[in-house]
């Protein structure tokens, strides 16, 4: 009778998983807007699927950075924490995998025991005796949890989104890391150039010297102009050991991020051309796609979403089927005999009737929790946004600064070239001269942070972006009809910087 029932209980609780309570997860819809806002120098293009969307720190043609960058993924402490709790996250998941299956352990237990004859007696006519025995009981035992409300099924959402989550987490630290060590590296040969600039300068104010120094000795002039000129090289010597210090900073950050000792580590100087590569910015809705801070968040809500099914749960009742088989037997030699075989069956139901308001409230938190992963997530997205419009209007003012400051340096040395020979006709005091070379390395030194702040300004868009775009997967625009894409919201084409 007992195994008739059990069966038919686990018939109807077999219909019942089909019951999941609590909100299926369904992502959020947000109003995005269908473009950036543009202008020179950006322009239409077709975007490139087949590029490398990852190594976007290719995309500069430095082989310095590229090697620091193979480092930094290799040897970086902080990446390393994110890629052990992604390990930790996996495994998590494949132990909540586990409760969909029945749970089988085997069992032997063998005991000696003395009995007492003191013992509460179990038949009044018969007298007890004081007994030593052995006893050798192997059992195998089967059991499962019926998933009548879903519990199971709600807890295995709860680890595969956080699992994904992690694992967005990671990704994110890596660009984190990659973009850390650009900047890093972009400001260091920024400074290397603006210290060329500075020495270039000084070996022409030391050729200046000469000269004031020689008609000083010809009694052309007064000493007052080479205490200028001598004060002037000063001052550009100060200058450069500044420049020294910042950039001693910046090889200590690289060092950190690519695991390496700071005073072990060095970077010699290098002065080279530097431009910003081509960045395509796709439409806003990728960032939904490409940014792996939206995506972790957008997996939050998920592990958000089933913690609500798991507390909405605990209301129903729980169901589980056990099963044991084995032998007992006081004698080894008998273990495995017909009478010794041992074997159960059966099954529990438990249902929550009175508990003074704990699941509601665990509901109403779980609820609560989900209602703020949702804030969350808009709130990384308009920060997303915000960051790539950012960098859009960053790069279009640094590029037509970096023209204007490239023709005033020319202008500045038409003008050096103007006041040195107008003080060498004797027509201009030196203080001309002095003037003249303090605003060309001004601009000299401007366009040199120009180029800087370009490189800079092209990491930040690339990192806000979520990676480098091209290489964007077209699933959705082949998905359309080509009268649909030409009306679509979000055109298949990319905006790239000239």
């Amino acid at each position: 009778m007992i195994t008739v029932r059990s069966w038919a209980i686990l018939g109807m609780s077999c219909a019942l998983n089909a019951c999941t309570v609590g909100p299926d997860y369904q992502k959020p819809t947000l109003e995005m807007p269908a473009k950036w806002t543009l202008e020179s120098p950006w322009r239409v293009s077709t975007p490139k699927d087949d590029a490398p969307k990852g190594a976007w720190w290719l995309k500069f043609n430095d082989a310095q950075l590229n090697e620091l960058q193979e480092k930094a993924i290799a040897n970086n402490p902080t990446l390393a924490v994110a890629t052990g709790r992604w390990e930790l996250a996996r495994s998590a998941l494949n132990a909540a995998t586990a409760a969909l299956y029945p749970q089988m352990s085997a069992n032997i237990a063998e005991t000696r025991a003395r009995i007492s004859s003191q013992r509460a007696l179990t038949q009044n006519d018969k007298p007890l005796y004081t007994t030593t025995q052995s006893e050798t009981k192997p059992v195998l035992g089967v059991s499962y949890e019926a998933d009548i409300s879903g519990r199971v099924k709600r807890t295995l959402e709860l680890s595969a989104a956080s699992s994904e989550q992690v694992r967005a987490d990671l990704e994110n630290i890596r660009l984190l890391v990659s973009a850390d060590l650009a900047t890093a590296y972009f400001n260091l040969r920024a400074v290397d150039i603006e210290i060329d600039v500075l020495s270039r300068s000084i070996a022409l104010q030391r050729r200046a010297l000469d000269l004031a120094n020689a008609r000083h000795d010809l009694g052309a002039t007064s000493g007052i102009e080479v205490s200028q000129q001598q004060a002037l090289i000063d001052s550009t010597l100060t200058q450069v050991d500044i420049l020294k210090r910042q950039r001693g900073q910046f090889e200590h950050a690289i060092a950190t991020l690519i695991g390496t000792p700071a005073p072990s580590f060095s970077l010699p100087a290098m002065v080279t051309l530097l431009n910003p590569p081509k960045v395509s910015i796709g439409v806003p809705s990728d960032l939904l796609e490409r940014r792996p801070d939206v995506a972790g968040a957008e997996r939050a809500m998920a592990a958000a979403n089933a913690q609500v099914g798991i507390s909405t749960a605990a209301y129903y009742p729980s169901f589980t089927l056990t099963s044991t088989y084995g032998s007992q037997s006081r004698d080894d030699s008998t273990l495995f005999s017909g009478p010794a075989f041992i074997w159960s069956i059966g099954s529990s139901l438990v249902q929550p009737i009175f508990d003074g308001g704990r699941i509601a409230a665990n509901i109403k938190s779980s609820k609560i929790s989900y209602d703020m992963a949702v804030s969350s997530y808009r709130r990384v997205v308009l920060t997303a946004m915000q960051e790539v419009e950012d960098g859009i209007t960053g790069m279009t003012a640094l590029e037509r600064a970096h023209t204007q400051a490239t023709a005033a340096t020319a202008s500045a040395q038409k003008v050096l070239n103007l006041a040195n020979a107008r003080y060498e006709g004797g027509v201009a005091s030196y203080l001309e001269v002095i003037t003249a070379q303090q605003a060309l390395l001004v601009s000299q030194r401007l366009v040199a942070q120009l180029v800087g702040q370009r490189l800079l300004n092209a990491v930040f868009l690339i990192k806000a972006l979520g990676g480098d775009f091209e290489g964007m997967s077209q699933a959705r625009t082949e998905a359309n009809t080509p009268s649909e894409q030409q009306t679509a919201k979000e055109p298949a084409l990319r905006l790239v910087s000239q």
